[in-house]
């Protein structure tokens, strides 16, 4: 349920956690990372419904935590959003611009979600799988979209404040279908 990664093992350091490292532990609720980790793989915490928590030491130099979410170090980037939480809303912080690949990925307690005009792209699969999302706000910075960014998110409405879709965003941004209301100033 808890995992204290070391800063070293055999005397030598643990600077990464490969790709998948933690995927689908189910019943993982907390996770801390030291200073020496400088690499994370890919849906290296994917799946992990019970996660509440991400602690990065505070001397890392690559990332840290916020509110027990996995950012980069300078906070411009939003890696991993704890699924495990229980709140049904969240607001993108406003230094984020960016919202990594499968960030918010099978996260089933949010029902809604603020993206504000600081973000300028959401990565591939990000809110894949968030079954409860009735509501995400786009703001009109965001000029790129990954592929399956809201695929199986099947009662959700996207409100963009662009008028039109940016030609960044990717063709199977919107895989679902999910409704989708431009030029939203709400």
């Amino acid at each position: 349920t808890e995992i204290v990664i070391p800063a070293e093992y055999n005397g030598l350091p643990v600077t990464s956690i490969g790709d998948s490292a933690f995927s689908r532990c189910y019943s993982l609720t907390s996770i801390e990372i030291p200073n020496s980790v400088t690499s994370i793989g890919g849906s290296a915490f994917s799946r992990c419904y019970s996660l509440t928590s991400i602690t990065v030491d505070s001397d890392n130099s690559s990332y840290k935590d916020i509110d027990g979410n996995l950012y980069t170090k300078d906070g411009k980037t939003l890696i991993r959003y704890a699924i495990g939480k229980t709140e049904s809303s969240f607001a993108i912080p406003s230094d984020v611009t960016s919202i990594g690949e499968g960030a918010f990925y099978g996260c089933s307690s949010l029902t809604s979600i603020i993206i504000g005009n600081s973000v300028t792209s959401i990565g591939d699969y990000a809110f894949y799988g968030c079954d409860n999302l009735t509501s995400v706000v786009i703001g009109n910075s965001v000029t790129s979209i990954g592929d399956y960014a809201f695929y199986d998110s099947y009662n959700l409405t996207i409100y963009c404040g662009a008028d039109e879709q940016p030609s960044g965003w990717d063709e199977g941004w919107n895989r679902s279908n999910c409704p989708v209301v431009w030029g939203y100033e709400g």
